[in-house]
């Protein structure tokens, strides 16, 4: 079985076919979060902070670290940024940018091996971010796309993945650095992206035997309760063969998801993480122990 390490300083992380699932917490990402880029823009980090603090209790194994803010100092953005989450965290990170020099930048601070997300099949891509990799012994997301754009045919976006893969290995990357985005699309727009997304994961699985991940909550884009949609796409990718993903682990229908798939797939061994998770000792008025939560005596109705 394939396993990608990544780590921290002091804590290593293993995605794999045969390991429970890997949640990457992606708040830290200023797209689409005007606030948090006016402050990161202005040096304030305290969001920044929070957020990483508040997806590590949450469950997250990983965070997401992105600072792509128009007109800004991207590279020492991210540098600083990670630095800051590398103090108050210990989970590894994955450190996320499209611009060659901030993933440098970003990956000369970082303390650990790295998650770089990512790299495409541009020809150019390729050759200016895997050697990058290769030289700081990092892992990388490998996004199925290239000169074309995204394909709608599974088929073509494995093709992609596998000559990324290839080009990798001649880098000096090992398979199992790679891990594979298959591309979720908005089902809400195209009604076959789960299946495609499906299709292709076990292909990546089963033919190149990579890890995968994601940014699942794509796949819900522009439609009401998000989350309940979320959640019905990772338990049924987990199935499929899915690894780990990039989504938010603040909702709570999200992580139960999760969890729950990490039990019927056995890798959640005598259920202790569910347990672990959901079911807390609470105690009465007494101070006397009553089991699970809310598992309250039930009493008798009189007749």
């Amino acid at each position: 079985m394939t396993t990608t390490i990544v780590s921290s300083a002091s804590k290593e992380v293993k995605i794999g076919f045969d390991q429970p699932f890997v949640i990457i917490g992606e708040r830290i990402n200023p797209t689409g979060r005007k606030i948090l880029a006016e402050e990161m823009k202005a040096g304030d980090f305290s969001r920044v902070e929070a957020d990483a603090i508040a997806q590590v209790e949450a469950g997250a194994h990983m965070l997401d670290v992105n600072a792509g803010i128009p007109l800004a100092d991207e590279p020492a953005l991210l540098a600083q940024a990670i630095q800051l989450v590398q103090s108050i965290t210990d989970v590894p990170i994955s450190i996320d940018s499209s611009i060659i020099e901030a993933l440098e930048r970003g990956l000369s601070v970082y303390n650990g091996k790295a998650l770089v997300n990512s790299v495409t099949g541009e020809d150019e891509v390729l050759e200016r971010v895997l050697p990058l990799v290769a030289r700081h012994g990092a892992a990388v997301v490998a996004i199925s796309n290239d000169e074309t754009g995204i394909s709608e045919d599974p088929d073509e976006r494995f093709l992609v993945a596998k000559k990324i893969v290839e080009r990798a290995a001649d880098y000096g990357i090992d398979r199992s650095d790679v891990v594979v985005d298959p591309l979720v699309m908005p089902i809400g727009a195209i009604n076959t992206a789960g299946r495609q997304v499906m299709h292709v994961v076990k292909r990546l699985r089963d033919e190149l035997q990579v890890n995968t991940t994601c940014g699942a909550s794509n796949v819900s884009f522009g439609l009401p309760n998000r989350n309940g949609i979320n959640s019905a796409f990772l338990t049924m990718a987990i199935g499929a063969g899915l690894t780990s993903a990039i989504t938010s682990p603040l909702h709570p229908e999200v992580m139960q998801a999760v969890r729950g798939a990490d039990v019927m797939m056995g890798h959640d061994p005598d259920c202790t993480n569910w347990i672990k998770a959901y079911r807390e000792p609470v105690t009465d008025a007494s101070g006397a122990a009553m089991g699970a939560r809310g598992d309250r005596p039930r009493r008798r109705r009189r007749a």
